[in-house]
């Protein structure tokens, strides 16, 4: 398969840079896999297409703000007020750095992407205001540095204290207070994730609430969205593409809700790659790097709620797989028609 033949166009004037200010306001295109069909709906309404005995699988990992500006050791920072007018433009001296994931067992080592990076070679340093800093030691193969940061201190504490919540580049605004909410689904728990998994972020503490008296269980599961998710696919044949792993986890207690419902609805491509991964491993932690594209099959989803991708992505390859190629592409012409909000603040689409 040609990665090419998973395109589609999308004006940019539909690409959702806001979240809107109520998180169960979004639209939600229901598609029929069996009845090759689908309908226009309200995520409100989710809770209607549960029944006892399903399943809701949730990725309760937790944002935290993994972007950092700093300016190369040696060179004089410039005063705040004049620092980052508008993201993506860097003044002289000025780093961007994406952390990742940590490398190492004392977390003091950093998997990250740095901008601009032909200027950082192995060996420099990174300076984060007064009380922060990191040396670049190695590089990877796909740009990314590994970063490390000295000290015995509490990173995630400075993190949190001097950190931007990582909005997707193609959200072309800084990151806001309000971010630091929003860019965050209500049932997140285990911090580890520089993305947020984001067909969760509809779901309200009611809608929740809501599913739970339509009988349906409730199961939590952890990856923590790293490269692997948001990065684009380099291959242009489909099956030499690979992905970069992350890091999952599913507790023995929601291993037996999951194992015992006679459906599971997966909230976002994360959690079906997490229980995709457990059911063909039979490990319950780890990292994966599975790829699911079209001609692969499920082993434990039965449904799936799911944001609207990217084009040539492994985010889209994946609904794809689950929905069939044509019924998914021509269910997201009809969106783009329609003028559904896409990616990570935009609608959703649910597939049965």
């Amino acid at each position: 398969m040609n990665l090419a033949d998973f395109d589609f166009h999308l004006p940019q004037e539909l690409i959702a840079q806001e979240a809107l200010a109520d998180r169960a306001a979004a639209r939600m295109l229901v598609v029929y896999r069996r009845e090759g069909r689908w309908e226009d709906r309200r995520f409100r309404e989710f809770p209607q297409f549960l029944r006892p005995g399903d399943c809701l699988v949730l990725n309760d990992s937790r944002v935290f703000p993994a972007r950092l500006f700093g300016h190369r050791a040696g060179v004089r920072a410039l005063p705040i007020g004049r620092r980052n007018p508008k993201r993506h433009e860097y003044l002289s001296g000025e780093i961007e750095v994406f952390l990742l994931r940590p490398m190492s067992p004392g977390g003091r080592d950093w998997e990250a992407l740095v901008r601009p990076g032909r200027k950082l070679p192995v060996g420099e340093r990174v300076r984060f205001g007064a009380e922060l800093e990191a040396e670049i030691v190695a590089r990877g193969d796909f740009g990314e540095r590994t970063l490390r940061f000295p000290g015995t201190g509490d990173l995630f504490a400075e993190f949190e204290k001097i950190g931007h919540v990582p909005l997707p580049p193609y959200i072309r605004r800084p990151d806001t207070a309000a971010d630091r909410d929003r860019y965050q689904t209500v049932f997140a728990r285990e911090r580890g994730s520089v993305a947020a998994p984001t067909a969760g972020l509809h779901f309200t503490p009611e809608i929740l609430e809501a599913c739970l008296r339509q009988g349906a269980d409730v199961a939590t599961v952890t990856l923590h969205v790293g490269l692997g998710t948001f990065q684009p696919l380099h291959a242009e044949r489909v099956e030499d593409g690979r992905l970069h792993a992350e890091r999952y986890s599913i507790t023995a207690e929601n291993d037996a809700r999951l194992r015992t419902a006679s459906r599971r609805v997966a909230v976002g491509t994360t959690s079906v790659r997490t229980i995709e991964t457990a059911w063909r491993r039979g490990e319950l932690s780890g990292e994966t790097d599975i790829f699911i594209y079209p001609g692969q099959t499920f082993e434990a989803t039965g449904a799936m709620l799911t944001n609207f991708h990217l084009p040539r992505t492994s985010l889209l390859l994946l609904v794809c797989a689950f929905a069939g190629t044509d019924l998914t592409l021509a269910a997201y012409r009809h969106a783009v028609e329609r003028k559904y909000r896409f990616y990570s603040y935009g609608d959703c689409m649910l597939l049965v």
